[in-house]
């Protein structure tokens, strides 16, 4: 257990996309919050505290694309970074930050390191405390295009379907 990290005020961020339309909504909490935000949700806690993080915050965004930032949860994180509630931030992948690949590195490379705070993405062993993060910008390069490419066939089923008189 890495215990320097005690005094983090760290926040876990949660992200579903729209697209995951076959992932059913949560049984358990009965809250609506989908199974997949839970699932990241009990990774990125167990990540935090298996690092001694503790009394992490937790924002998700669910059924948002990661092609905008204009998200509640990821927007009120950003807030209690700028107010100094939050100086690290935890995500599955940086995919789960962001799909935009120009400010997904904006935030990577400019908001975060201006407001002091620490981004791990547990998946992509990223940690913007590491010197060896030369590896992110072409993760988010593929990540933009991976959504490029999901709506490109999403639109071409639904052209498919209105050509053959279906909904």
């Amino acid at each position: 257990m890495n215990l320097q990290n005690n005094t983090a005020k760290a926040a876990i961020y949660a992200r579903r996309s729209p697209e995951d339309r076959a992932n059913r909504q949560n049984q358990f909490r009965g809250d609506g919050v989908s199974d997949s935000i839970e699932t990241q949700i009990l990774m990125l806690q167990q990540y935090a505290d298996s690092q001694g993080f503790t009394n992490c915050r937790e924002y998700y965004d669910d059924n948002i694309s990661g092609t905008t930032f204009a998200r509640p949860q990821f927007m009120q994180m950003l807030s209690d970074i700028q107010q100094g509630r939050v100086d690290t931030v935890i995500v599955k992948d940086l995919s789960r930050l962001g799909r935009d690949y120009i400010e997904s590195g904006r935030y990577q490379e400019i908001v975060f390191p201006e407001l002091g705070t620490r981004l791990i993405a547990i998946n992509d062993g990223y940690d913007s405390d590491s010197p060896y993060t030369d590896i992110a910008p072409f993760k988010n390069v593929i990540n933009e295009m991976y959504a490029r490419d999901t709506s490109r066939k999403i639109r071409s089923a639904f052209s498919a379907k209105m050509q053959g008189g279906s909904y």
